[in-house]
């Protein structure tokens, strides 16, 4: 059986699917046809309900919960891995650091660049800045070279760009994943695997085992998909591809877990608390789960 498959080119799903697409482990007779986009265009396609299986955002999924079901394998959950507030002005950067943000933000006309309006990034910069009203939308690679340009004042970095922004002078705000750490205790979600809910029960269950299979046969034999993951890197050096490995996959991405579980659940609950996502996908993320 094939299926459509969306994942990032970034390192942490090359790295995750390259046992699967390559037939390295047991697939159990599935095969797929592989899509590489950005996060937010893997969400956007979410929504039009395009793809059998796809990686998105978890703030996203609020959004795809009537077409897709949360997958237990191949999430991006951590402690330390959420997204940065950068600029280009170290006294603009000092001042969100120490000062009331209200007063700071009040009156000005500051604008950040996302990656994505429905990515978990946004969703954070939401609650940790809810007076940051001037959002542009971007491909987040491109973010880093808009502050250079001073094209805005503000970006929100997520991906390898963590790695790399101090070395372009750029200047931390906040780290996001540290806010929602201290506020919650608990890792941040950032990205899942859904399966559209038209596929059979024992289907669904099928993808959740080769992904799991997948993620544990990267996690046994990492440089087994060096070539693979390096060709979708871009210009990436190696030594940030595999930081960027190491950071966000990790046992959330073999399997929720209870705590895993408990993370995206605290996350939709703020959400629906905040009014920022339906309140009609609560009863389908409770119930949804392979």
């Amino acid at each position: 059986m094939k299926l459509s498959l969306g994942f990032s080119p970034c390192p942490n799903d090359t790295f995750i699917f390259d046992a699967l697409i390559h037939q390295k482990i047991d697939t159990e007779g599935l095969s797929f046809d592989v899509h590489y986009e950005d996060v937010e265009t893997l969400n956007q396609k979410a929504f039009g309900a395009v793809l059998d299986v796809t990686k998105l955002s978890y703030h996203a999924y609020a959004f795809a919960a009537n077409d897709y079901v949360l997958l237990d394998a191949g999430s991006a959950l951590g402690f330390g891995v959420g997204p940065l507030l950068i600029t280009k002005d170290p006294a603009l950067a000092e001042r969100l650091c120490t000062a009331d943000n209200d007063e700071v933000i009040a009156g000005t006309s500051l604008t950040v660049g996302i990656p994505g309006k429905y990515t978990t990034a946004n969703f954070l910069l939401g609650l940790a800045f809810p007076q940051l009203a001037h959002k542009e939308e971007m491909v987040f690679s491109a973010i880093e070279q808009a502050l250079i340009d001073r094209h805005i004042d503000l970006g929100l970095i997520i991906h390898e760009n963590r790695f790399t922004y101090q070395d372009k002078g750029l200047y931390k705000v906040m780290d996001l994943g540290d806010y929602w750490e201290r506020t919650t205790g608990s890792p941040i979600p950032l990205g899942g695997i859904v399966a559209s809910r038209r596929l059979p029960d024992d289907i669904k269950y099928k993808i959740n085992r080769v992904i799991r299979r997948s993620v544990e046969f990267a996690l046994a034999n990492p440089e087994s998909g060096i070539d693979f993951i390096r060709s979708h890197a871009q210009e990436m050096s190696e030594e940030v591809m595999y930081k960027h490995i190491e950071l966000y996959v990790n046992r959330f991405s073999v399997a929720l877990g209870s705590e895993g579980r408990a993370a995206i659940h605290a996350l939709f609950t703020r959400a629906w608390a905040l009014q920022l996502v339906p309140q009609t996908s609560k009863e389908l993320f409770l119930q949804s789960e392979i």
